[in-house]
């Protein structure tokens, strides 16, 4: 039996880096053997297949403690108590508190609670201070925000995240300042709202005031890269970033949702389809070698064969390349959840489909334009690296590891880039 907790993540990389966070708290407080599954709410898909890694880590370890934290458990906590295979369920805010797992180490003279979830919606702070990133030896993930102040219909995640909280610059520019010094040559700032950051900080700051200090702050950071943003909260000076900064990387994954500006409406978004159309013809102006790929949702309730056509069409009236497609499912607790559906299960699955063939065929214009030209790649493993672009390129004759290297496109090989 192992005398070290054992973590499994589920979702986002916000949840993979808050775990990078935990193993250290546990391992601090002297936990001892225990399973943590740090779990997803995103989808009623996320939440099963989060029950079915709960009990598949019980058959695997009978005798260990098994805590449960994430999104799913702050949102649902009961119900993943009065799983027997449940030992413990934390908060997504008591995960990230020392005191919590001080209580869960068999050292702890006392009674620990079962269920130790709070009100999210309570949180003020950001857990962004407690670890100088995650990743690998070439790139790191940085927390700069937390939460959400939007509340879209269809979405669950703010009550399993709470309202919108922001890590002040200073502090991310010293954590990527440390990571460079430990030879990191890319850093990804991430969030669950990122270009909210800065609206409950003093004189409120924007997204793009943190890239533009982060890259003057620290000249020797070689690649930034933003990752999901709300392209209509996107700002002057992250416009002006893209523009004229090489540092910040030619990739921006989109939340856009629907390209139907009435499915946009009802799901309570605050942009319509022209509003996404203009941001990625802008961006793209600013920097030709711009890539986006978007969040899109299939079978929203009242979508009609039309409405789904406009996404469709959003695809490539907006040059999308790398899409996330979701079909939809109704998560108890949103307003999308009571609006009577007419998209039956199947029809949203075809949809669904539809728009992930929409994208392979995207993917493919994609590596085509790329075979000739020369990228600078960034190595993940000997034989794997990424373009600015964030495409995979693969080797046949081994790199360094971490390294950033010059690569000559020949051709391409299913989602990959051969060089």
């Amino acid at each position: 039996m192992s005398d070290a907790p054992r973590f499994t993540t589920l979702g986002c990389r916000l949840n993979a880096y808050e775990t990078e966070a935990m193993k250290r708290l546990a391992a601090d407080a002297g936990l001892g053997d225990a399973v943590v599954v740090n779990t997803c709410a995103v989808t009623a898909e996320a939440v099963r297949k989060a029950r079915q890694e709960i009990r598949r880590l019980r058959r695997e370890n009978p005798d260990a403690r098994l805590i449960v934290t994430g999104c799913a458990a702050q949102i649902d906590p009961d119900s993943f108590a009065a799983m027997d295979e449940v030992d413990h369920v934390i908060g997504n805010a008591e995960k990230m508190a020392p005191d919590t797992w001080t209580r869960l180490s068999p050292d702890f003279v006392g009674e620990t609670e079962a269920v130790m979830v709070d009100d999210i919606m309570s949180v003020k702070e950001t857990a962004g201070h407690l670890i100088d990133g995650f990743g690998t030896r070439s790139r790191a993930y940085v927390q700069v925000q937390n939460g959400c102040d939007h509340r879209c219909t269809f979405c669950i995640i703010p009550y399993g995240r709470g309202n919108s909280r922001s890590v002040p610059a200073g502090v991310v520019v010293d954590q990527i300042k440390r990571l460079v010094q430990k030879g990191l040559n890319e850093v990804v700032l991430t969030g669950v709202d990122l270009t909210s950051w800065g609206a409950d900080l003093p004189a409120t700051p924007r997204l793009g005031d943190l890239v533009m200090r982060i890259l003057k702050l620290v000249p020797d950071l070689p690649r930034l890269r933003i990752s999901s943003i709300d392209s209509i909260e996107a700002d002057e000076n992250l416009m002006q970033a893209i523009a004229t900064e090489p540092r910040l990387m030619p990739h921006l994954h989109l939340s856009l949702q629907h390209g139907d500006d009435l499915i946009l409406k009802r799901m309570k978004r605050r942009h319509l389809r022209d509003d996404a159309i203009a941001f990625c013809e802008d961006a793209r102006r600013l920097r030709p070698d711009m890539t986006f790929g978007a969040d899109i949702i299939a079978g929203f309730p009242t979508e009609t064969e039309a409405h789904f056509e406009n996404s469709l069409k959003l695809v490539e009236e907006c040059d999308l390349t790398w899409l996330h497609v979701f079909p939809y499912s109704a998560r108890p607790g949103t307003p999308a959840a009571r609006i009577p559906s007419c998209v039956d299960g199947a029809t949203i699955k075809v949809r669904a489909a539809r728009l992930r063939d929409a994208g392979a065929r995207a993917v493919t214009r994609h590596l085509d334009a790329q075979v000739g030209r020369t990228h600078s790649v960034l190595m993940e493993s000997p034989l794997m690296g990424r373009t600015e672009q964030f495409t995979e390129v693969r080797f046949a004759q081994p790199r360094p590891e971490g390294a950033v290297i010059s690569a000559s496109i020949a051709g391409h090989e299913g989602a990959a880039l051969l060089a």
